[in-house]
């Protein structure tokens, strides 16, 4: 990936935060075992993004194609999430979490598909997607796990 391009996927990831408002409580609501699985679950994805930048450097976008294939389908959480759990995870979180979690998870098909198509372009664009979902759903719905997201009161409405 050349330098150009890493400064962009972070800049941009880092604009996508600070659009997103702050509701971030509602992760803490679910039951010990859904938080444990979610956790596992976010693991998992983190893991495969930091596999998806060797992976891509170097050529092999079958690996690339692989490792978003697993993220389209979520690691552990669909392997493992029980009815009662999905429907604890569908009642309790916010309509906005669960369309971006939708997202993210067209974002790894695409990814999936372009890399299958060894389109090297598209793949960058769709692993900054990728990375732009992490940041916005961090920043909105987990600032409680990631707290440099939190918007201090004093810059709540202060926008440049």
């Amino acid at each position: 990936m050349t330098k150009s391009l890493k400064y962009m996927v972070l800049t941009l990831s880092l604009c996508g935060a600070s659009f997103m408002g702050h509701a971030d409580s509602s992760v803490e609501t679910l039951s010990p075992d859904l938080r444990v699985l979610l956790g596992k679950e976010m693991l998992a994805l983190q893991e495969g993004m930091k596999s998806i930048i060797p992976a891509y450097t170097s050529g092999n976008l079958e690996e690339v194609a692989h490792i978003a294939e697993k993220m389209k389908s979520s690691f552990i959480l669909k392997q493992n999430i029980t009815s009662e759990q999905k429907q604890e995870l569908m009642s309790k979180m916010p309509r906005a979490f669960l369309q971006l979690d939708q997202k993210f998870h067209e974002y790894a098909g695409m990814l999936e598909h372009v890399a299958k198509e060894k389109n090297t372009e598209l793949v960058g664009f769709y692993y900054y997607k990728l990375t732009d979902s992490c940041v916005g759903c961090h920043s909105h719905f987990a600032s409680h796990k990631f707290p440099k997201f939190k918007v201090k009161t004093s810059e709540k409405g202060h926008h440049h």
